[in-house]
């Protein structure tokens, strides 16, 4: 018997360094405006460049527990209660025992661990929160919207680094396929912009000081980030019961680990090509159907490169491509949730914005690459593309409602 595997979007939801909701995300992406700003927190590190949250405000944050947690938490709830308000629930149908809630995470409660750790230091045990660990566990993501919204179905964690977020879209879409749930609910979100986070960052070699440029021949790193994003996904038939409308299809995923280094990719790139090709089949779709690559695109040198290689070996028609990055920066984590949703928007629009920060694409990249202006979406197909440190590769291939 075929399973169909098939998950729609209904809701999304997204506070990043561009806005701090759907709309003025998507209009600082679309106008390819870059984020990255002098941070005076991370002043005296080799790099401090960093993209922002700022002025967050939703009624989610009234809930008496939101004061002791971590930013990265907060920034979760806010994008959840956005995307849950788009799929108009809780409403009719909504059994809390048939919602899942899957969380990305790397690294979890960055603030709560500096602040705890300056007082540990300064002013011995007795001035360390009694809510440190919850506001540093990296579970407490997910715990804090089951908690808040009431949901008691399952609820996973899953860490693949800067993949983690597309990871989450899979593991959702399984859970929906397997019968263990009417209703998903991803969402990943970082705050990890610290000074300790900055520098190990730096000490690596990925970090910028000039600025995010995707795929750019003089590109020199990615710019730290902080922002959440959520989906929710829903079986399409109890999506139709319950009259939701689509915004898109969740139609193909695939993932594969390079084994090949702790933070280098897979110098060809075969990883990434290995899910690329898993999420195409998984589809039931060629690589000439898809018309639109939101690249994972970090404006690093190795990354940008590799990512090219593999992207022209299985695209030959080259699709335009883009990466959100150049104007939001990595968001790590969150980074697939998020692109997703901006994925699930060009869908919706027609339009693939364009990759803020490219001035001059890398003769050695032989992609499409949009820059300057949008350019209309021909295809009613795209995917989006995550990789990280360990060797992670993952792929959602997303559709038109």
């Amino acid at each position: 018997m075929t399973r169909d595997t098939t998950a729609v979007v209904t809701g999304l939801g997204l506070v990043t360094s561009g806005g701090t909701d759907v709309a003025s995300t998507w209009a600082s992406v679309l106008a390819g405006r870059p984020t990255a700003a002098h941070d005076p927190e991370m002043q005296g590190l080799p790099v401090d460049l960093s993209c922002r949250v700022t002025a967050l405000d939703h009624p989610v944050l009234s809930w008496p527990g939101c004061a002791h947690l971590d930013p990265y938490t907060r920034f979760g709830l806010v994008a959840t209660a956005q995307a849950l308000e788009q799929a108009d629930l809780p409403g009719s149908g909504w059994d809390p025992a048939r919602v899942a809630v899957v969380g990305g995470i790397l690294f979890g409660g960055t603030r709560a661990q500096d602040t705890a750790s300056a007082r540990l230091a300064a002013d011995g045990p007795d001035r360390v929160s009694p809510y440190f660990l919850t506001g540093y566990m990296a579970n407490m993501l997910g715990a804090a919207v089951s908690l808040h919204f009431g949901i008691t179905g399952p609820g996973l964690s899953v860490t693949t680094a800067c993949a983690s977020g597309t990871t989450a879209l899979g593991v959702a879409r399984d859970l929906l396929a397997l019968d263990h749930c009417d209703i998903a609910l991803v969402v990943s979100s970082e705050a990890a912009v610290s000074r300790l986070i900055m520098t190990g960052f730096a000490q690596v070699g990925t970090l910028s000081r000039h600025g995010s440029h995707p795929f750019d021949a003089d590109r020199d790193g990615f710019v730290m980030a902080e922002g959440a994003g959520a989906l929710v996904l829903e079986r399409p038939a109890f999506a139709a019961a319950r009259g939701a409308a689509p915004l898109a299809r969740l139609i193909g995923y695939g993932a594969a680990t390079d084994a090949h280094h702790l933070v280098a990719p897979q110098p060809e790139g075969r990883g990434l090509e290995q899910a690329l090709r898993t999420a195409l089949a998984d589809a039931g779709v060629t690589a000439a159907d898809v018309g639109h690559i939101n690249a994972h695109g970090t404006s690093t040198k190795a990354n940008d490169r590799i990512e090219g290689t593999a992207l022209r070996r299985v695209f030959p028609h080259r699709p335009p491509v883009t990466s959100a990055k150049g104007a939001l920066g990595h968001t790590l984590a969150a980074a697939g949730t998020i692109e997703a949703a901006l994925t699930v928007l060009a869908l919706n629009a027609g339009k693939v914005p364009p990759t803020a920060g490219l001035r001059q694409l890398d003769p050695g990249i032989d992609l499409d690459v949009v820059s300057g202006t949008p350019r209309t979406l021909a295809s009613g197909i795209a995917l989006s593309t995550s990789a990280g440190f360990g060797g992670h590769n993952a792929v959602a291939i997303l559709a038109s409602a």
